[in-house]
C-alpha cells in the first residue's frame, strides 16, 4: 500500500502522457487480436520496448491486459473445451517459463535495451515470415512429440521475449479443428496459465506499475475488443491478416534496426 501511495505522489504530467500512450498501445494490441485473431502480443511487446519498457514489464502489462478477453472467451466457449487436453500442455508451458526468465535475466545483464529490442525484433520478423509460409496439411491428431516441443517452447519464449503465443498457435493450426475448437483451446490455455505466469514474473521483477496501468486500461480494452470483432467481421479476416502481417514485418525490422533508429 505504501509503495502504491509513493507511485501516485510521484506522477508528473509526462508520466501521465506516458501512461496514456501505454494504454493506447495495449488497446491497439487487443483490437488487432480481436479483429485478426492473432498477433496482439507481437505488436504490443516491441512497441512497449520502443517506449522504454523492459521485457518483464511489457510482458506483465500484456498478460494483465489479456485476462478479461481470455476468461470471457474461455467461458463463452466452455462447451468446446476439454479440460483434460489442457492439463499437460499447461504444465509444460508453466514449467519452462522460469527457464525463459533465467535466460532473460542473463540477457538483461549482458546486453543493453537496443540489443534486447534487436532480439525481440528478430523473433517477431522470424515468426511473421514463418506464418506467411506456414501451410501445414491439417490433421485431427498430431504425434505427441510436437506437443512436447510446442508448449515448453511457448513457456520458454514467454519468459525470454514475452511472447509465447506463436508456438501454441502454430500447433493448433496444424490440427483439422473447427475455428471454435481452436479458439476454445487457446482461450483455455491462456486462462489456466496466466495467473501462475504472472505470479512467477512478480517474484523476480517489479511489475506493479505496468500491471496497474493494464488494469486501469480494462474499460478501453473491452471497447477495443468489441470494435475489433466488428471490424474483423466486416472487412474479413484474410484482408486483416495481410495488413497485420505487413505491420508485423515493419515492427520486426524496426526492432532489428533499433541501434540506428534510437542511439
Amino acid at each position: 500500500m505504501q509503495q502504491l501511495s509513493q507511485l501516485v505522489d510521484s506522477v508528473s504530467i509526462n508520466d501521465l502522457l506516458y501512461i496514456a500512450l501505454t494504454m493506447l498501445v495495449l488497446a491497439l494490441g487487443i483490437f488487432v487480436q480481436a479483429a485478426a485473431g492473432f498477433a496482439g502480443g507481437m505488436l504490443v511487446i516491441p512497441m512497449l520496448l520502443m517506449m522504454g519498457y523492459g521485457v518483464p514489464e511489457a510482458s506483465a502489462a500484456l498478460m494483465v491486459a489479456t485476462v478479461p478477453q481470455n476468461l470471457v472467451g474461455a467461458h463463452s466457449l466452455r462447451a468446446s473445451i476439454d479440460i483434460r487436453t489442457l492439463i499437460w500442455p499447461g504444465i509444460g508451458r508453466v514449467i519452462f517459463f522460469p527457464l525463459g526468465l533465467y535466460v532473460l535475466s542473463h540477457l538483461l545483464i549482458h546486453y543493453n535495451s537496443n540489443h534486447i529490442r534487436q532480439i525481440v525484433g528478430a523473433f517477431v520478423l522470424g515468426m511473421t515470415v514463418f506464418s506467411i509460409g506456414f501451410r501445414p496439411k491439417p490433421k485431427e491428431n498430431l504425434h505427441p512429440v510436437w506437443a512436447w516441443i510446442a508448449f515448453p517452447a511457448s513457456g520458454f519464449l514467454q519468459g525470454v521475449v514475452g511472447m509465447g503465443g506463436p508456438a501454441m498457435v502454430i500447433w493448433v493450426t496444424a490440427h483439422d479443428w473447427s475455428a471454435k475448437r481452436m479458439r476454445a483451446f487457446l482461450f483455455g490455455m491462456y486462462s489456466i496459465s496466466l495467473i501462475p505466469v504472472i505470479g512467477l514474473l512478480a517474484l523476480q521483477y517489479d511489475i506493479l506499475l505496468p500491471s496497474l496501468i493494464a488494469i486501469a486500461t480494462l474499460p478501453l480494452l473491452i471497447l477495443a475488443t468489441r470494435l475489433g470483432l466488428r471490424v474483423g467481421n466486416r472487412l474479413g479476416r484474410q484482408r486483416l491478416r495481410q495488413v497485420t502481417l505487413l505491420l508485423l514485418l515493419v515492427t520486426g525490422v524496426s526492432g532489428i534496426l533499433a541501434p540506428w533508429l534510437r542511439p
